[in-house]
């Protein structure tokens, strides 16, 4: 064992052998807000099992949200946790504006006039958009959703004086600051909005772990926010959220281009018809898991439980789907941010997924994903299968990562390994970022002497927290020369004395 072995038994997660949380494969991520923002209660929702807390840039100020990253950091400092934090950004969101009276009950017939060009109060003569191009982009026949597809209006007509006239269709109560969603018009709107950069330049200063862009429409969205990250030199990882007919039709170079994938499905779910939703979101947790992206199903998992206790039978099934589909992670919204029960809605979001685990369904990818000749990182990915092979196939306690850029650990999560899966780095912001990816426990790790060295100290650090004993068969990758911080290229089996 190497002589500053024990500055590492210590930190990081799961440390007095990983008994203070349960651990379950596919990661939880929650959203913070006026229900759980205070060191407390985030760390009620952490001990219930999240993973992940994201924060929403379309709500709240920069000055709660400095608050709410100084609770999480506080937490990792003090308890057996790495909670990794997600910044969520607005994007090119359209709402309508202020409505007089606080609601505008409309119905099917009525002739309704939209403005971008002046910020009035709303009533049936006239009411604001905020979109400076409707009136370029729409054409007489195309369908605007509002209020996540509660109310549906069609444009009849696009006056010179730049206002959109559009007939209601399924009427109701429109209510200020609703969403609006336009299914069959291509917007001209940038991805990254003025707003957007002013709350990225936040993000990048407070180090968040990962940074989710909304409204993605092509790769090229992503690029050139990754772009905006390396000129910061900032090492926030990249979430693509799918939620436009438009990022399904260029789907595999967005997520060859992102570093994580978010299934986001209340506008896609406005934004397509609501009968193609469930093979859209299957079809994107298979095609990122193919490609080693984390993939996260969001939304409306278990709305019901924002104000009552328990789910409904619909909701439960969603869940259990999403675990058995293979999702990295699935999201609760307003669920903890603004529900009368976050801890409890995490508690039992966690029992469904640890059930659904405990299941020998064949949930685990080994058999149908295999090494692509065509890819350049074609060796490092066949060792990185064959470990996962070689775990299944000895019935291995644990199969056990290196890694320097996170690759390494993306892949075996891929691979959705049967033996628990430990991943080491010296990369201090992996073990966080990590904490996304199904099935990975992370720990911080850097010394560099030997590899003997290494492989042994892991074996001590996890004999050591108690998860592997004498006698347990573990599976070890990693890279020679080790100075030279290679990809993966070997594989060591071990049985622990």
């Amino acid at each position: 064992m190497s002589k500053n072995l024990s500055k590492y038994l210590y930190q990081d997660m799961d440390k007095q052998a990983g008994l203070q949380h349960t651990f379950h494969k596919t990661k939880i991520v929650a959203t913070v807000g006026p229900a759980c923002d205070t060191y407390d209660k985030l760390l009620e929702l952490v001990k219930a099992g999240v993973n992940v807390f994201r924060l929403n840039f379309s709500h709240g100020n920069h000055e709660d949200k400095l608050k709410i990253i100084e609770h999480i950091r506080n937490i990792n400092l003090t308890e057996p946790y790495n909670i990794s934090i997600l910044g969520d950004l607005q994007g090119p969101k359209l709402r309508v504006g202020e409505i007089k009276d606080g609601g505008l009950t409309i119905v099917p017939g009525d002739i309704l006039t939209f403005t971008s060009r002046e910020k009035v109060i709303g009533t049936k003569e006239k009411i604001y958009l905020s979109y400076p191009n409707l009136h370029h982009d729409v054409e007489v026949g195309n369908k605007i959703m509002i209020d996540d597809g509660k109310l549906e209006v069609v444009v009849v007509n696009v006056d010179p004086n730049g206002d959109v006239k559009v007939a209601v269709t399924y009427g109701g109560v429109l209510l200020p600051k609703k969403g609006v969603n336009l299914p069959d018009t291509k917007i001209s709107l940038p991805a990254i909005t003025d707003k957007d950069v002013i709350d990225l330049a936040f993000i990048i200063e407070h180090k968040l772990d990962w940074v989710a862009l909304s409204f993605v429409r092509k790769a090229e969205d992503i690029i050139d926010l990754k772009a905006r990250l390396a000129e910061k030199k900032s090492q926030t990882k990249v979430i693509a959220k799918i939620e436009m007919p438009s990022a399904l039709e260029d789907l595999r170079n967005i997520i060859n281009q992102s570093d994580a994938v978010m299934v986001a499905r209340g506008d896609l779910g406005v934004e397509l018809p609501v009968e193609k939703i469930p093979m859209a979101q299957r079809e994107i947790i298979r095609k990122s898991i193919h490609r080693a992206k984390p993939v996260i199903v969001a939304t409306q998992m278990m709305e019901s439980m924002i104000d009552r206790v328990k789910p409904n039978r619909s909701e439960i099934t969603d869940v259990a789907n999403a675990v058995l589909e293979g999702a990295d992670a699935v999201m609760l919204s307003a669920e903890t941010a603004t529900g009368q029960h976050p801890a409890l809605v995490v508690e039992t979001m966690r029992k469904i997924i640890l059930e659904v685990e405990r299941t020998e369904y064949p949930y685990n990818r080994e058999d149908d994903l295999v090494p692509q000749p065509h890819s350049p990182s074609f060796l490092s990915d066949a060792v990185c299968y064959n470990a996962c092979k070689l775990a299944q196939d000895v019935n291995a306690d644990a199969l056990i990562g290196m890694t320097q850029s996170g690759y390494t650990a993306f892949v075996l999560s891929s691979y959705r390994p049967k033996a628990p899966l430990y991943i080491f780095s010296k990369e201090k912001t992996l073990i966080n970022q990590l904490s996304l990816s199904w099935g990975v426990r992370a720990f911080h790790y850097a010394e560099e002497e030997s590899l003997d060295d290494i492989i042994h100290d892991q074996h001590a650090i996890l004999k050591e927290r108690g998860f592997i004993k004498t006698g347990d068969v573990v599976v070890n990758t990693g890279s020679l020369p080790i100075e030279q911080h290679l990809p993966t290229n070997l594989l060591k089996i071990t049985k622990i004395k």
